[in-house]
């Protein structure tokens, strides 16, 4: 029934259904981002014991006898690995043995592993880099750090260059940190109940609709200022950059002039109203 009243009030305008593309949606509204709405469908996999080892980067390395396993970290071998394989790597070791000032915090140890200080050095590989910050950000026993937790975490035993900027670009681009948001706010307290109004345009509430496209006279902004007790409605159109004396200005000039001056404005915790307004 909800639906078809507003078709019924729809219908008299000349209406255009324009599609604006990710970038463009500035103001993005919940349901873009819930996870269930990218998936078609989902098939529940029974991992094998070889697939959970493989997650955690844990290799079976045998021992002489058939009784004797040990599980090591493979993540270490293939950065040593990749190490000999690395041109500039083959670089730094060239410049040890000049007494260079700027390698001066390397060294290598028996097995020809380079080291800084005493921190494993990885080369410039995308992809290993890429797995080295999918194990402490997305893995089960780190839940998703911010970059400064995560770099802290990361530094005790690795280094390479850039790696504190790289970390805070791969923690800004996570979609589920994106998503959730913790609050930094000051605890609101107890909700209050709001009284019943006594009469008409004495107790009214105020928000705004940003993001739309602008008008012909650069409006891009609605003010919605709705009476409690009839649930009537003025829509002021405005401009994002307006101060806080503009909208006082507006405020009289649209709402005091037809109705008086309220009891009580109901707003957000927005700029524009906890100022001067």
């Amino acid at each position: 029934m909800c639906q078809r009243w507003w078709l019924e009030l729809i219908k008299d305008y000349d209406l255009e259904i324009y599609y604006h593309p990710g970038k463009a949606n500035v103001v993005a509204d919940a349901l873009s981002r819930k996870a269930s709405c990218s998936c078609i469908l989902a098939i529940a996999v029974h991992a094998t014991l070889c697939q959970k080892m493989e997650k955690l980067n844990l290799a079976i390395v045998s021992e002489g006898t058939l009784a004797n396993i040990t599980l090591t970290l493979t993540l270490r071998d293939k950065i040593v690995a990749a190490q000999k394989n690395n041109v500039g790597m083959d670089k730094i070791r060239q410049r040890l043995g000049v007494n260079d000032p700027q390698v001066q915090c390397f060294h290598q140890d028996s097995e020809w592993v380079l080291w800084f200080k005493n921190r494993l050095v990885v080369p410039q590989d995308l992809e290993l880099r890429k797995r080295i910050l999918d194990e402490a950000h997305l893995s089960r026993y780190s839940i998703h750090p911010d970059s400064n937790k995560m770099y802290q975490d990361l530094r005790q035993r690795l280094w390479w260059t850039r790696m504190k900027r790289e970390i805070a670009q791969y923690v800004s681009e996570c979609d589920i940190c994106k998503r959730v948001k913790a609050s930094h706010l000051r605890p609101a307290g107890l909700l209050q109940p709001l009284t019943i109004p006594s009469g008409k345009w004495e107790d009214i509430s105020i928000d705004f609709i940003i993001g739309l496209p602008k008008t012909a006279k650069g409006y891009d902004s609605i003010w919605v200022v709705v009476d409690r007790l009839t649930k009537s409605t003025h829509f002021i159109p405005f401009k994002t950059g307006y101060k806080s004396h503009q909208y006082a200005e507006l405020y009289i000039a649209r709402i005091v002039s037809l109705h008086g001056i309220p009891k009580t404005i109901i707003s957000d915790r927005g700029s524009q109203f906890v100022a001067r307004f």
